[in-house]
């Protein structure tokens, strides 16, 4: 899996580095585009989705890190402590190396706080 991640890093990054224009703080759908440009090739957003690059981040908001079954986590995120409120996912999606050092999520981190927020929204909506 990790040599996997590592082929992918630079199709990631450019995929994040496109983006889908912008998107207002604390809107819904504007949230489901930047999840659909940042998030979407690595996670599912439906419910009981089959595994991917990254876990299913339906229901997210409340999750214990690390602990979603069927996912194949880093030992950096089983052991983390942390559980994702909207605060600790701003927190980590702001820069995850820093947050979580040595998960496995290739993302160098979302900077625009307006987009950061509009995803934050969409995630909260997913139950």
């Amino acid at each position: 899996m990790a040599g996997v991640l590592k082929a992918l890093r630079p199709i990631l990054l450019a995929a994040v580095l496109a983006g889908s224009g912008p998107a207002l703080a604390g809107d819904m759908s504007g949230g489901a585009r930047v999840f659909q440009a940042q998030c979407s090739i690595c996670h599912h957003d439906t419910k009981n989705a089959p595994p991917s690059v990254g876990p299913d981040l339906f229901g997210v908001i409340g999750r214990k890190a690390g602990t979603l079954k069927g996912y194949a986590f880093s030992a950096a995120m089983k052991h983390s402590g942390l559980t994702w409120t909207p605060e600790e996912l701003d927190r980590y999606l702001a820069d995850p190396g820093k947050v979580v050092p040595g998960n496995k999520m290739p993302f160098p981190g979302m900077h625009d706080s307006a987009r950061l927020d509009a995803v934050l929204s969409y995630l909260e909506t997913l139950k």
